[in-house]
């Protein structure tokens, strides 16, 4: 395994919040060395830093970037070309980041966009997934895109994600015989498409090169699916918990995973929009807790 990383998510520094007063990287980072963290992933884009910015901050807290979220809208051909320009500036922070540890390159993590209709549908239904002609242009589209990663002199991963195109299994499956891409395995979103991890591991483990494991709480998932409340609720009534306060089989899952000598990321998440009624250093204390959960298969 190239190591354990944290992510910035977990303190609720991401994409939903990125347009909202976020901690600075260096307090993130620390939790995230003190806990025991040896890597990091990248959060919005630019948060951390460019350029040498960003290589000088990885350097002195000991981080190496792991990956990095980039949603594109894959299935919309026009509106794929517009944002290309986006994976772009990504891919130039990520070619930066990899000068701070060029023996863990970080990986990064495409995914689709998703649509109104599937940000409703948390973990899908009848009559919402893509047809023949969504799946070519999907299947098109990343493969542009991971041409783009792989002429930067990085690995694309591809992030099967609740309220996107690439949610269930069987669209899991649908996305591996059509693509060349490798999958970022997420034990959170797995549950929340209708899935169980240990078995999804067993099911794709030839092809997925990244791991982002993360517990939640069924109860709280299965009341948002009912009430089509959307993603924004999972998220803000805190369905991702601490390792080992849900529903994940961690120990199944681990065992697993070391049992096949998987060798890429293993990215710590707990998602969550923070309140301010929250303790402070709550989210340290999860994560410092996480990362402790973990010590019996990587010390």
């Amino acid at each position: 395994m190239r190591g354990i990383a944290g992510a910035p998510v977990s303190f609720g520094v991401f994409e939903l919040t990125a347009d909202q007063p976020l901690p600075p990287p260096e307090q993130i980072l620390a939790a995230l060395r003190d806990a025991g963290y040896d890597g990091v992933d990248l959060g919005p884009v630019g948060w951390m830093g460019r350029d040498g910015e960003i290589q000088t901050r990885l350097r002195e807290y000991g981080m190496a970037l792991a990956g990095g979220w980039v949603d594109l809208p894959f299935t919309d051909d026009d509106a794929f070309a517009a944002a290309l320009p986006r994976l772009d500036e990504a891919l130039e922070i990520f070619v930066a980041a990899a000068e701070a540890d060029r023996s863990r390159l970080p990986l990064p993590t495409l995914a689709d966009s998703g649509d109104d209709t599937r940000r409703a549908n948390p973990g899908g239904g009848p009559g919402i997934g893509l047809d023949e002609a969504g799946w070519d242009r999907l299947a098109a589209n990343v493969a542009t895109a991971a041409a783009r990663v792989r002429r930067a002199g990085l690995e694309p991963t591809f992030h099967h994600h609740a309220c996107t195109n690439v949610e269930t299994p069987a669209e899991i499956d649908t996305f591996l015989a059509r693509t060349d891409v490798g999958l970022t395995l997420d034990t959170g979103h797995l549950i929340i498409g209708g899935g169980d991890p240990v078995d999804g591991w067993r099911r794709w483990r030839h092809r997925i090169n990244h791991l982002h494991v993360k517990d939640a709480r069924t109860d709280v998932l299965a009341q948002v699916v009912r009430e089509r409340a959307g993603m924004r609720a999972v998220w803000e009534r805190r369905a991702f918990v601490e390792l080992g306060a849900g529903d994940l089989d961690v120990a199944g899952f681990m065992d697993a995973v070391i049992a096949d000598g998987f060798d890429g990321w293993c990215v710590v998440e707990q998602d969550v929009v923070p309140s301010p009624s929250d303790p402070p250093g709550r989210a340290a204390e999860d994560q410092r807790a996480n990362r402790e959960a973990l010590r019996r298969w990587v010390p």
